[in-house]
This record gives C-alpha cells, structure tokens and sequence, in this order.
C-alpha cells in the first residue's frame, strides 16, 4: 500500500498568481542587478518549483481586442521570479540547472502570441509592417494548443522557460550599460529603438530592501529583455523539461532567476517550473564559458513532414538590395516567403505572422557563400487540418476569419 511518511513532496519555493500584477507580488524583480538579494537558497541536489507571472506581469487578457497588446507598458515586462541562491555557488563555478517539468498554472490554461506596436515595441517585421497590435490566445488540451483566432490549426508545444539566467556581478552590469548605452547613443533615432537602456520607471523588486540599495537597483539594473553572457532572454524552445543549461557564476549563490514561460515558442503564459541544480567548481575556466551552454531536452514533437521555406540574404521583399552574407535578412525573407505562402491559404498577414512565431516551427543557417546566407524555415505540415501541400491546381484560400485586432479596427499597412 502507498506509504504517506516516505512520499516528501516538492517544495515551491516562489510562489505567485498569475491573475494579479506583478509588481504587487513578492518574490518577482523585472531588473537584473546583483544587489537584489536571494528570496530562497536551496541546496545542489534539491528538487524545486518556481511559479511564473506571464512576461508583461498579468497585462494582456484572454478577449478578442490587442489593445492590451497597443498599449502594454514595456517598462514593466519580462518579470522573472527568483532570485533563487544554490548553496555553495562562487564566482568562477558553473552552476548546472536540470529543467525537470514546465507546465501551466491549471486555473490559466492558456497563453498567447502578440504583435506589437511599431511605436511601442515592435518586432521583427515592425518597420516592414509598420506593425499594428495584434494577437492571438491559444488554449490549452492537454499537451496540445489551438486558437479561435488562428482556425484550422492545432500542435503540441513544446513548454519551456524564455528567459533564465544567473545575476551579473556589478562589473558584468557596468559593462553591459557601457556597451550598449554607446549602440544606443548611435542608433538615438531608430524606432523600434536598437536597446533599452536603465530605466526606474516601471523597474520593480518585490522584497523589502533598504531604500538606498533600491534607488541603486532601480537606476542601474539592466533591462530584461535581451539574452546576454549570463543567459537571460534567449527564447531556445528545446529547453524543455529534460533539458539541463549550464550557466556561468558571477556572484555567490549564483542567484537563479526565471520566467517568460512558454507553452510553445511564441506563447506568453504564466506556470510553475521545476528545477534541480548541481555546481561544478571552476566551471568557467574548465569549460571556457563566455556564455551559458546548453543541452537540449529528450522530448519533442513528432513532426517529421514540414515544407521548407528559403530565404537568402537579399531583401526581395523589400528594396532588393543585396547583402554581404547577413543571416538576419535571410531568416526574415524566408518567413515573409511563408507569411505569404500562408496568405494564399486565406490566412490574414497578421495570423500567418502569429502562427510562425507560435508553432513548432525550425530554422537552419544552410550555405555561407558570398555574398549570400541561405536560411531555412521549416513549417510543420501535420498541424494544419487542410492539406496545404503546392498542388497543380494552386492553393485553396478559405474564410478564416482575423486574429484578435484593435478595437479602433486598424491593422497594419
């Protein structure tokens, strides 16, 4: 018979609602700044969960408007839970993190893909675009996901944490505010802009601290929003549970932050992560780490049949003009080929652009050779009800509706 002394049950260790906002709820920061001090200390070995809020701290709702999306205040988002200390962890360790589970809270089983404002936010394609709010809420079943604004599509995710990282020492954070403050400083003009510099608006750390050491954090803590050599937002959707990331320790006790979980890439959500941490001492000299490493999880979605997209890295979307083997215009042609394979298909532009940026969708850098960069982008065909193979007859466009819009009816140009 099962044995209640013997069954020990896994310690949540931050504990958060994914209805109210963050910056009313302990044991959430939205800064990266090694002033802000442990809220939990575990020990190598132990098992552990960390609940999430959804990135934008509970901003965007599941309706059927994207204003939330219009006018989601960005100084506030990528709201991590943690930090979480790792007994023993010094500067120069690797600290080695097990991702053992993601999943969603069961009172929010939905996420959901957004497309933001040229002005506030953009994206990818913003200036192409010139980017309008758009969404789309994708539900729930289990380990699968489907959206009444994207009909006629339906695919297992692959849930895993956006943003993870360890806290930087103070000189790693001066040197990221040196760095990219100068890339700011010439790109002053470009909208979206190049970088977010410190900003205290918005900036939030929920535990008590001293108010010199929080005016500190506030106006120096860097920005969540890109992935840098600590980890942070770096969107790798093989991080799922069996994945194991080994980061780079800066300061003691590691101090381990997550959140901007993902039900699949692309889908904001709120959840609970499970974890287990283990340290190798010297870890950065042994492995000569400039960033983290990682190794991806065992399980992901059979889908074997995709139709493959290329693009090269000439904008002939665009102006046509040509580049110098850039790996960036390549990608973004090789997704406008499918937004617009996907437009025959009667898919709108905005849930063409929605479904890539939630499926279970793969890119590959292919040839280098001069002047072009080949890059892939490979469509899983099975999560689509239709058959959207090329036929001699052409594509076969059906009435599919349009993705969640402003209320003011204003979709992109």
């Amino acid at each position: 018979m099962a044995t209640k002394e013997n069954s020990v049950p896994i310690p949540t260790v931050v504990e958060v609602d994914p209805f109210i906002p963050a910056d009313q709820q302990k044991g959430i920061h939205n800064r990266w700044h090694p002033d802000i001090p442990p809220v939990a200390t575990v020990k190598p070995g132990d098992v552990f969960k960390v609940q999430c809020v959804d990135w934008t701290g509970a901003q965007i709702g599941n309706n059927d408007f994207s204003d939330d999306i219009m006018n989601v205040n960005l100084t506030k988002i990528h709201n991590l839970s943690g930090p979480v200390a790792v007994d023993g962890a010094e500067p120069g360790d690797c600290l080695v993190v097990d991702i053992l589970d993601v999943q969603p809270f069961e009172k929010m089983p939905w996420g959901y893909t957004g497309i933001f404002e040229l002005e506030n936010g953009g994206g990818l394609f913003a200036k192409e675009f010139q980017s309008r709010a758009a969404k789309a809420i994708w539900d729930f079943h289990g380990v699968y996901a489907s959206s009444r604004h994207i009909p006629g599509v339906r695919f297992a995710g692959v849930s895993h944490p956006g943003l993870i990282g360890t806290a930087p020492s103070q000189e790693l954070l001066d040197t990221w505010n040196a760095r990219e403050g100068v890339l700011i400083a010439q790109h002053a003009e470009a909208m979206p802009p190049v970088a977010y510099p410190p900003e205290p608006i918005g900036a939030y750390v929920g535990q008590e601290l001293p108010d010199e050491v929080r005016a500190k954090v506030y106006r120096e803590g860097a920005r969540t929003i890109p992935g840098r050599e600590h980890g942070g937002n770096c969107d790798i959707k093989n991080l799922s549970k069996g994945s194991r990331c080994y980061f780079p320790v800066f300061v003691k006790g590691a101090n381990l932050s997550v959140g901007d979980l993902h039900f699949s890439q692309g889908d904001g959500e709120a959840g609970i992560i499970t974890f287990s941490c283990s340290i190798i001492k010297n870890g950065i000299e042994k492995f000569a780490m400039k960033q983290p490493i990682f190794l991806p999880s065992p399980v992901d979605p059979m889908y074997s049949a995709k139709l493959i997209f290329e693009g090269i890295s000439v904008d002939y979307h665009g102006d046509g003009k040509q580049y110098d083997m850039d790996a960036t215009v390549a990608y973004k042609q090789a997704a406008l080929n499918a937004i617009a394979y996907l437009q025959k298909l009667g898919y709108s532009r905005q849930q063409a652009y929605l479904l890539l940026s939630a499926a279970p969708v793969e890119s590959h850098v292919g040839a280098i050779d001069s002047p072009n960069a080949c890059v892939t982008l490979a469509l899983p065909i099975g999560i689509f009800e239709d058959d959207i193979l090329p036929r001699e007859e052409g594509l076969t466009a059906k009435v599919r509706g349009q993705c969640a819009i402003r209320s003011d009816g204003l979709v992109d140009s």
